[in-house]
């Protein structure tokens, strides 16, 4: 079988080009492989499934701004009973005494940007939120419109139901081999028995990226990382808690009658994760995560766990920033991976500027040529500051 451009993941990335490509009017032919149907195991599915403009540079702004005009206009987009349950909750990033610097550099890097942040002292902080203690908190960015979070299951479901009636082939199946003829790749082979000559081929593996670049003979630096999401209940209900993420980059939010929390990975040791490995580390809770909460927010002392899941994620471990577009040698082989854990949010975005890229022969709507692979060769980091 022959396909024009054979995308490699089926989740919101993958789903996203392939939805884009037909809005540009692209009428070749469309394979959109993923060995997950039930996206059990997927980064999009396992995520927070959170949105925000908080962001170090402004390309990554950008991309979430564009996301957050499509969730404003989703019902017109989709249908009139589209809905993805967004609740525009706001962040609230915290920082010390030594994390003031960046966290006003960033902020003046939102603002330009146009995002809704402002940035407010300790005290200014907890006559805002009363149950908020300011305990080493020199400063925090506080998103008062354009972030929040909502459901990830939704908005996937959305994207694949409006590519049924778009001619995309959904193929089962996982990638184990592709071919190239110098440099140019030619053809992607399935593990059930199946071979697809490839006019184009775009690597939108999630945490699988690095391994499927390497089928292809080249370099990615993107690797599964397992990240641990607790739920937790307590008898406190604050309703307008934002995302909180603490100076230690624990983060907490409301879901419900329940809160979320995580971020307690330790730097140190973090490595690639098992594939198979969606085990949840439990102790992360006890002894890293209840400690947090409990000084932040004092009425936290009294909590209890109720339920967990382990995910992965495609951690750029280069720079902790996408990367977009074609490989400068192999050029039918298009990247959209290291997300590092935004790229849900940022996917339809990055949808869009790729289908205008293959369709139009250059980037419209927005530029991601700062994403490019070139920085990957010349190992020179694009690095993002506000990771999460």
């Amino acid at each position: 079988m022959r396909y024009d451009i054979v995308i490699i993941g089926g989740a919101i990335v993958g789903s996203s080009i392939a939805y884009y490509l037909r809005e540009e009017g692209f009428s070749g032919s469309i394979a959109l492989i993923e060995r997950d149907p039930q996206f059990a195991h997927a980064a999009t599915t396992l995520s927070m499934a959170s949105i925000r403009q908080q962001f170090s540079i402004p390309e990554n702004i950008r991309l979430s701004q564009f996301t957050l005009k499509l969730f404003r206009r989703l019902k017109e987009t989709f249908g009139t009973d589209a809905d993805i349950g967004f609740r525009e909750g706001g962040y609230l990033i915290l920082a010390g005494e030594t994390g003031l610097p960046i966290l006003k550099a960033n902020h003046d890097a939102q603002v330009a940007e146009g995002a809704d942040i402002v940035l407010e002292d300790a005290g200014q902080l907890t006559r805002r939120f009363p149950w908020l203690s300011s305990e080493g908190i020199s400063a925090g960015a506080y998103g008062r419109s354009g972030e929040g979070w909502f459901d990830a299951h939704a908005m996937l479901t959305l994207f694949r139901k409006a590519l049924r009636d778009k001619q995309i082939d959904f193929i089962t199946a996982s990638v184990t081999g592709i071919v190239r003829d110098g440099n140019r790749v030619t053809s992607v082979s399935l593990d059930n028995g199946q071979t697809l000559e490839a006019g184009i081929v775009v690597n939108a593996a999630g945490p699988n990226a690095g391994k499927v670049a390497a089928l292809a003979g080249l370099a990615l630096p993107v690797e599964p990382r397992k990240r641990n999401v607790f739920v937790f209940e307590a008898r406190e209900k604050y309703a307008d808690m934002p995302l909180l993420v603490d100076p230690s980059g624990i983060y907490v939010r409301p879901e419900g009658s329940v809160y979320l929390t995580g971020g307690a990975e330790p730097e140190e040791g973090d490595g690639p994760a098992d594939p198979a490995d969606f085990e949840v580390d439990w102790p992360l809770f006890e002894e890293a995560i209840w400690p947090v909460l409990a000084t932040r927010i004092p009425a936290f002392e009294a909590i209890k766990a109720t339920r967990a899941w382990a995910g992965h994620y495609d951690y750029n471990t280069l720079d902790q920033n996408a990367v977009i577009g074609p490989h400068p040698e192999v050029g039918n082989f298009i990247f959209a991976n290291g997300f590092s854990g935004h790229g849900l949010q940022q996917a339809p975005a990055v949808g869009k500027a790729l289908a205008e890229f293959l369709v139009h022969g250059g980037y419209r709507t927005i530029d991601c040529s700062a994403f490019g692979y070139e920085r990957v060769a010349e190992g020179r980091a694009f690095r993002e500051l506000n990771v999460i």
